[in-house]
């Protein structure tokens, strides 16, 4: 079967390096690794609020351990995140993607809210954009700008090697500029 990432690319899957088609494999995977997160600290009340709703982490670090477990359930894949920071405090982040449009994935944080995302490939880099956050309420997907919200999402994935992949994730407010970030190296590995 192919993973819904596979699905989304359609031939520019192909175009992935080893390491990034492992990350996104069909089936129960596993990447390992470590990551920085930050932000200016304006943000610290905002992302608690988010935290409540199951959206990012609200605690900055350097090279926090990162574990990502991957599973399949029906049309969904969801995501398992757990950080461990050097004193041992263990954040979790959880999340599920599904399939919608076009060529576009939704990463929903809880049932209710979510990001909703163009993937493309270029020159061996798996690049997104974030298209619009939304609000899921029964059939209804209710749009809401990003620049109404956090801003403009991007991440950009790009291997390592054959087994290791590094990725970056931002979010730049029009008016704010960089609210927050993630980035990290991983190993990519089937369980």
């Amino acid at each position: 079967m192919k993973s819904l990432m596979q699905s989304a690319l359609g031939a520019d899957w192909d175009k992935l390096p080893t390491a990034l088609q492992a990350h996104y494999r069909f089936g129960t995977t596993t990447d390992t690794g470590h990551m920085d997160i930050e932000y200016p600290q304006f943000m610290q009340p905002c992302l608690s609020v988010l935290r409540v709703f199951g959206a990012l982490v609200n605690r900055s670090g350097r090279r926090v351990s990162t574990r990502v477990e991957k599973s399949v359930v029906g049309d969904r894949q969801y995501w398992r995140r757990t950080l461990t920071y050097p004193e041992g405090k263990v954040v979790c982040f959880n999340s599920f993607w599904v399939a919608v449009g076009s060529n576009q994935l939704i990463e929903f944080v809880n049932p209710v809210l979510g990001l909703q995302m163009a993937p493309r490939v270029e020159e061996g880099r798996l690049h997104y954009r974030g298209v619009q956050f939304v609000v899921k309420l029964g059939p209804l997907l209710l749009p809401i700008p990003e620049w109404l919200v956090l801003g403009r999402t991007t991440i950009v994935e790009e291997a390592v090697d054959d087994s290791h992949f590094a990725m970056d994730f931002r979010l730049t407010h029009p008016l704010l500029g960089q609210v927050f970030r993630y980035s990290g190296k991983f190993r990519a590995a089937s369980s």
